[in-house]
Formats: C-alpha cells, sequence, structure tokens
C-alpha cells in the first residue's frame, strides 16, 4: 500500500491530505480582494473651500451638466414677474350688502309669495353662504390665470376680472353669477331660495382692493413649479482659475464632475469587471510562481500562507477604508493627507513573521496595486510608499522587542524629509508649507502603524503558529518558571543547554538559518530531565550513578523518556509547538548506544538476542535544518566532556565521527541541509567547541609571607 501511495501524482497527494484545496481556496481569497480593490476604484477631485481663493486652476475632465443655482434663481423670478396682481371684493362692501338684504326680507314679506315653501333662516343661512363664497374670490388677470394652467395650479377660486373694472370697482355678468349658482346649490330645494338671493347681490357695483398675501404665496407657489436648471460643460473647459474667488456655483461644478466621472467608469459592466478579475488573476498568479520557485515553505505551509494572506487583505482594507473617509472628508484633512503610508505597516509585519525577501516582493507588489487603484497623485505616492516600504523592511531585520517597533517606524519617518523635500525643489520651490503638512500626516500614519503592528504581531503569532525573534526573546528570560527549575533543579543540565545553545546559534548562522531560534528553543530541549535530573551524568556530580542499581533496559527507558516527558511539560506550560518539535526531534529515532551495548554484552554479545527498537528514541527524525544543527550540537557537546584531551584535532576527530555516524544512521535525510552546509555547520562546531573547551595555564600557588 505503502508503494501505490508513492506511485500516486503530486496533485492527488495534494487532494487526499486536503492541502491543495486550501491553497487554493486562499489564493482565491488573495485574488477576489485584489479584484475588488482595483475595480471599486474612488474618483478624487480637489474639492474647493467657499469664500476662499483657488490655489490653481481646475479643467473638466469630462463632459457633465451641473445644477446651475444661479440661473435658477434667475429662472423663477422671471416666472414669479408673470404673476399680475390679486384682487378681491371688498369685504364691507359684502357685508354691507348681506346686511342690506337680512333688511329687506324683514321689511319686505314679498318674498313669502314668491318662496312659499321657504322660510326666513333659510334664506338667512343662504345669504351666509353667498357672503362667504363671495370673500373667498380671488380675481386678476387673463395672463397670470393662463399662467397658472399652465403651472397646473390654478385653483378654483380664482376668476378672470369684469371687463368693467375700472381698477376700483366693476359688475359682474350673468356668467359669473351663473357659476356661483352651480357652485352653491347643493339640492334641488335650495335652489330656488340661492337664485332669489343671488339675484339680489347682482344689482349693485362691486369694490375690490389688492390682495398681496395671496400675490406673494401665489408667486411663491409658481417659483416651486419651475425646474431646476442644468447648465452643460464641456471636457476641457475651464472651471475655476488661479486665484479667483470660490462661489457655491464652483463647488457645485466640481461635485456635478466627480459624480460624471463615477458613472462613467460603469464598474457594473461585464467588460470592466472581467478587466479587473484578469489583472488581478496575473497579479496573484505571478506571485503564486515565484514563491513555488523561491519560498516552497511558505507554499508549503498552510499557517504561513494562510497568514501571509491575512496581512495583504488586512493592508488593502486598512488603504480602502482610509480613502475613503479621506475622499469624503469636508473639513480640508484630504490636502494635508497627500501620501498616506500603508505599504510600511505590511513591510514590517511580513518581515518579523515571515521573511525579508516576501516582504520585500510583497512591498513592490502592494505598491503598484496600491498606486494604480487609490485616488492619489499616482507618481509620488508610489515613489514614498516604496522608499518607505523598503526602508522598513531593512529597519526590522534584527527587530527583538516590541517597543522597537516604534524605532523602526521612527527611521522611516526620518526618511521621508527629504523625499518631500525632493518634491519641493522639483517645483522650483526652496521651502513650502506642504513639508510640515506632508510630515505632520506621515507622523500619524506611522505612529498608527506602530500601535496596529504592536497590537497584531502576538495576535498572529498565536492564531497562525509563527515564532518571531520578538516573541524568542521573551522565552530566553532565566526568570520563567521552566528554566528557573531547570537551573535549580537539574544545574548540569542547564549549563549543557547553554553551551550547546551558543555553538548551534552559531553554526545555524553560519548557513542562513534562524541561530536566534537555535539558541532559545535549546534551553527547552532537555526540559524532560526535570522529572529524574539524578539519571543524567552532567546532574551527578560525580557523586553515586543510580544506573548500577538498574538493568540497562531500564536504563534506556529512564533515559528515552525524558523526550515524552519533555513534551509533555511543554505542552503544559502552553510552549510553541516549534520548541515541542524540537524536544521530539532532537534525538531523532537514535540508538541509546550505551546501554545497548550493555544489554548486548550481558546477552553474551548475542546481538540478535535485544530488541533494538527498545533501545531507540521514539522520533520523528529531524525535519528542519535548526532541528539538525541542534541534534549534532547536543550530541557533540555531551560527548565532547569525555575527551581527555581537548585540542583542535581531537575536537575533530570527535565532530566527523559522531556526525558520520548520524548520517550513515539515516538521521539527517529529512532536514534540508545540502553538503556543502554540513561541511560550514561541521567547522563552526569545532570552532566554538575549541573555545569553548580552552585550557587555561596552570596559576601557580601564592606562598605564604
Amino acid at each position: 500500500m505503502a508503494d501505490e501511495s508513492k506511485e500516486k501524482p503530486k496533485w492527488q497527494r495534494y487532494l487526499k491530505e486536503g492541502n491543495l484545496g486550501k491553497r487554493l481556496l486562499i489564493g482565491v481569497a488573495i485574488l477576489l480582494s485584489l479584484a475588488c480593490f482595483i475595480h471599486f476604484k474612488e474618483v478624487r477631485v480637489e474639492m474647493l473651500e467657499l469664500d476662499s481663493n483657488a490655489k490653481n486652476y481646475i479643467v473638466a475632465q469630462v463632459d457633465f451638466e451641473f445644477p446651475d443655482d444661479e440661473g435658477t434663481v434667475i429662472l423663477r423670478q422671471e416666472s414669479a414677474r408673470d404673476i399680475g396682481a390679486i384682487y378681491r371684493i371688498d369685504p364691507q362692501s359684502i357685508e354691507k350688502r348681506r346686511y342690506q338684504f337680512e333688511n329687506f326680507l324683514i321689511h319686505d314679506q314679498r318674498w313669502r309669495s314668491l318662496l312659499p315653501q321657504s322660510t326666513f333662516e333659510e334664506l338667512y343661512q343662504g345669504a351666509d353662504e353667498v357672503k362667504e363664497l363671495l370673500q373667498s374670490l380671488r380675481f386678476t388677470d387673463m395672463r397670470t390665470l393662463q399662467r397658472l394652467q399652465a403651472r397646473d395650479i390654478r385653483t378654483s377660486e380664482y376668476y378672470p376680472l369684469p371687463s368693467s373694472f375700472d381698477g376700483y370697482s366693476a359688475t359682474f355678468p350673468e356668467g359669473f353669477w351663473e357659476t356661483l349658482q352651480k357652485d352653491l346649490v347643493k339640492n334641488s330645494t335650495q335652489e330656488p331660495n340661492i337664485i332669489y338671493i343671488l339675484s339680489y347681490f347682482q344689482q349693485v357695483s362691486w369694490n375690490f382692493d389688492k390682495d398681496t398675501t395671496a400675490q406673494r404665496n401665489l408667486r411663491r407657489m409658481v417659483e416651486a413649479t419651475v425646474p431646476e436648471r442644468f447648465s452643460q460643460i464641456k471636457a476641457g473647459n475651464r472651471i475655476i482659475d488661479h486665484g479667483e474667488k470660490v462661489t457655491q456655483r464652483h463647488i457645485a461644478m466640481i461635485q456635478s464632475m466627480k459624480k460624471a466621472m463615477a458613472e462613467n467608469q460603469k464598474i457594473w459592466q461585464p467588460l470592466p469587471l472581467l478587466s479587473s478579475l484578469i489583472f488581478a488573476t496575473i497579479i496573484t498568479l505571478i506571485g503564486a510562481f515565484y514563491f513555488r520557485i523561491s519560498h516552497k515553505d511558505l507554499v508549503n505551509n498552510i499557517y504561513k500562507l494562510f497568514l501571509y494572506a491575512t496581512i495583504i487583505i488586512l493592508t488593502l482594507l486598512i488603504s480602502k477604508v482610509t480613502e475613503f473617509f479621506l475622499l469624503r472628508d469636508m473639513g480640508g484633512l484630504l490636502e494635508v493627507v497627500r501620501y498616506p503610508l500603508f505599504v510600511p505597516f505590511a513591510a514590517i509585519l511580513l518581515s518579523v513573521l515571515l521573511n525579508d525577501e516576501i516582504a520585500l516582493f510583497s512591498a513592490c507588489f502592494l505598491t503598484v496595486i496600491l498606486g494604480l487603484s487609490l485616488a492619489v497623485d499616482h507618481t509620488r505616492f508610489i515613489a514614498i510608499n516604496l522608499i518607505t516600504g523598503v526602508i522598513a523592511i531593512l529597519a526590522s531585520r534584527n527587530l527583538r522587542k516590541r517597543k522597537e517597533v516604534f524605532v523602526v517606524c521612527g527611521k522611516v519617518w526620518l526618511c521621508c524629509i527629504p523625499i518631500f523635500f525632493v518634491y519641493t525643489f522639483s517645483q522650483n520651490t526652496f521651502w513650502s508649507i506642504f513639508i510640515i503638512s506632508d510630515l505632520s500626516s506621515t507622523f500619524a500614519f506611522l505612529i498608527l502603524t506602530s500601535i496596529l503592528v504592536v497590537g497584531l504581531l502576538p495576535i498572529l503569532e498565536s492564531i497562525f503558529r509563527v515564532m518571531t525573534d520578538i516573541t524568542l526573546m521573551e522565552y530566553m528570560d532565566p526568570n520563567s518558571e521552566l528554566l528557573r527549575r531547570l537551573s535549580v533543579e537539574a544545574p548540569g543540565t542547564y549549563q549543557h543547554s547553554l553551551v550547546v545553545g551558543s555553538i548551534a546559534e552559531a553554526a545555524a548562522q553560519a548557513i542562513g538559518a534562524n541561530g536566534l531560534f537555535c539558541r532559545v528553543s535549546t534551553l527547552y530541549h532537555d526540559v524532560g530531565k526535570l522529572f529524574n535530573p539524578h539519571y543524567f551524568t552532567e546532574n551527578q556530580m560525580g557523586g553515586f550513578n543510580i544506573h548500577q542499581l538498574l538493568t540497562p533496559q531500564e536504563s534506556a527507558q529512564v533515559i528515552i523518556a525524558h523526550v515524552i516527558e519533555g513534551e509533555a511539560l511543554a505542552r503544559k506550560h502552553s510552549l510553541p509547538q516549534h520548541f515541542i518539535d524540537i524536544i521530539r526531534q532532537h534525538h531523532g529515532n537514535t540508538l541509546v548506544y550505551y546501554f545497548f551495548c550493555k544489554q548486548v554484552e550481558q546477552m553474551g554479545g548475542d546481538v540478535d538476542a535485544v530488541d533494538e527498537k527498545l533501545f531507540r528514541y521514539p522520533g520523528p527524525k529531524p525535519r528542519s535544518k535548526e532541528s539538525a544543527i541542534i541534534m549534532m550540537a547536543d550530541t557533540i557537546e555531551a560527548a565532547s566532556r569525555s575527551l581527555e584531551e581537548v585540542n583542535e584535532e581531537t575536537i575533530t576527530e570527535l565532530v566527523n565521527r559522531l556526525i558520520g555516524e548520524k548520517l550513515e544512521d539515516g538521521q539527517f535525510d529529512e532536514c534540508q541541509l545540502t553538503f556543502d552546509e554540513f561541511g560550514i555547520v561541521k567547522r563552526t562546531i569545532i570552532k566554538n567547541l575549541a573555545v569553548a573547551r580552552h585550557l587555561r595555564i596552570k596559576y601557580p600557588a601564592k606562598q605564604p609571607a
């Protein structure tokens, strides 16, 4: 079955393990994030402040129309002028005629014979209705009535002025009273009464006066019906000149131009969507091929790949949110924040959490994407973000403490100063107020970057199982519980770990591996010896050897158990998985050779009579360069203590012999070390071990006086 699985194609093994699906999912997430970021572009147009002087001229970039408030006001005023004077019947004349009609009914009883079915109260009430109707009527010229009809705001109480109107009084024609009769008659029983009352009211000439309130209200109604006027502006026409005072008209023009530019993008059309998707796909594929060729460890490690995608997407999100608020700010903040810095944030995180090469590649492509997609001055934005991103990577290479992030951002900010002077000099100006605003805005951005990086680092390290130099330095604290116990309960093991860590660090640095990780993880590689420290020679201080009471097999099991017990202790104290891997791998599945030989000796020299598996460590074998280096340093440092004569020749012979034996045993088959690196590691171990074991001259004893 094992042979069949090895013969399967690589992509089938990936599918079976689920790795390919996870990688594709992460790749699709990056692709879609890039596509959305590229596609949904904001339009940046310089906003002007009302009543200020324009700092430069602005030209229309597209054809557009804008609401012309000034033209609309003029048009509405002209429309309102078409409304002539509004008249009403003099209320006193109406009241007087109503009073005369009441007296007429009282003193002249002929109405009783003319209206036998009507009562005085009905006629009295009808007269009140006629009075109220006459008081509600308004009169104007025919042009005004036609204007109202055209605007669809003519009301039923408006009538044309009688032809007999002389400016003060007039009599109404028969048709007018017939119209009123139709308005007043509600049923057939009231019709005779209304006809009789109106015949009395139409016998006189009526006085008129102007109703200015009605005329003003009517003009407002007409103005409200006039639609807003839009003026056309062609692309290339100048909107405002340098030094010209900004009016509401200019602001309306710029806002309309911005809206037209946004509409011209046609973001929901198929071809623009396809364009953004293709561009994002090209970028994603370039990144995938680059990492596949140059950084296979990133591609093969799902946690690291997911971490990388998280940082990239987070950077895009922060930049898009910042752009959104800057463009919608009406307080002039956009003029202050001309060159927002986003790339240093991603550069520092990638440099600390992954490596410098990945950070540099990502800083370059992020700079291009952000510069082309954000509403900024593209050329200068790309230049300053690329430069500050590279500086952030260089300054973060030896980051060991979290507070040093602020120092890194401070260095980045200092490098911005000459860049802003270069921008100013290019405009033939020695000094500009923009230098202060640019330095202030970049300082604010870098302070926020520092806070975000310091806050996110421990979260990202914990979620994605990444060990940074900052975390390693924290685990070097000798006051931590495990190291304090190790130094007190197993001092020999603690000193052994310190020496092994120093040798392993130097060897790792010689081949470009993580020396700090080797040094720190070595401090914890033998914590399992805390359970039975006196079973190990470095802690016996030349006293009684307890192994004399045990069989070789029992002794071997006690020695082997320190790996299993160390793993359990590490998990109990929540040590990182990388440390646990070193605890499990630093002996691989090597043979506890001393006790194995003793067991063979007890069996009369019959090797086949001894079960070799009982004398081997559980493994696994070293799977990284660092774990292989630690195995070599641990083995050689322990064996070197048995040398009777310590010099470069004896150490060299010891190193070559022990490493050769482990090579023959296949312990380094999975550690990714090359032959050249093996040579460098051996030479470095020899050099550092010779220094650690050098002999001093014997000082003569001081003679008593």
